[in-house]
């Protein structure tokens, strides 16, 4: 058995990475990335260039849907260091088979699990605990000129947010185009 559990979808490009975890009388260990692990595990290749860290103090926060335009654009590898969170991602990839169709899976402190969200995909995540906690790496730096997003609430997406009555979003959130009006940057 490998260092990593992957788990993919029926959409191309995403995964749900659970690291194996070591645990003893202290508590555990873990490798949250490796290079040699996601080679092994025929993962696509990515050079992390940046670590973020986000903290939502309300259960029912909303982060997203967000997206990074080309030449700017960004692939994800998420995970709640505290609490608990709803993540999910849609594919926008112009020409894609599965384009307007999403993945999601709860992330948990306690399990340790990972969405990897590549590029050609919109993300965001919602709290399901409060004092939610986030970790996510990048392969491209943030880039403010190069923001894009889908409207949280569309009813055209195929998932739906776990709270929706109460969720907390930044202003931006609520102003993002459907994603009938999206004029994808991406392609297949």
């Amino acid at each position: 058995m490998g260092k990593i559990d992957v788990r993919t979808f029926d959409i191309e490009g995403p995964a749900l990475i659970t690291p194996k975890r070591f645990g003893d009388a202290r508590g555990y260990f873990c490798e949250t990335w490796s290079d040699a692990d996601w080679r092994a595990a025929d993962l696509p290749s990515v050079q992390w260039v940046q670590d973020n860290e986000a903290l939502s103090s309300t259960r029912g926060t909303v982060r997203g849907l967000h997206f990074q335009a080309p030449p700017s654009a960004q692939a994800k590898l998420l995970r709640a260091i505290r609490g608990e969170i709803f993540d999910v991602a849609v594919d926008i990839r112009k020409g894609s088979a599965t384009y307007g169709k999403s993945v999601s899976a709860i992330l948990t402190s306690s399990g340790g699990e990972q969405l990897f969200v590549p590029r050609g995909f919109v993300h965001g995540y919602q709290t399901l605990t409060s004092d939610t906690l986030v970790a996510y790496k990048c392969d491209g730096a943030y880039d403010p000129s190069a923001e894009g997003g889908l409207l949280w609430s569309d009813d055209d997406l195929d998932f739906d947010w776990p709270i929706t009555d109460g969720a907390i979003l930044a202003d931006r959130d609520m102003t993002w185009p459907r994603l009938q009006q999206l004029d994808s940057p991406f392609q297949h």
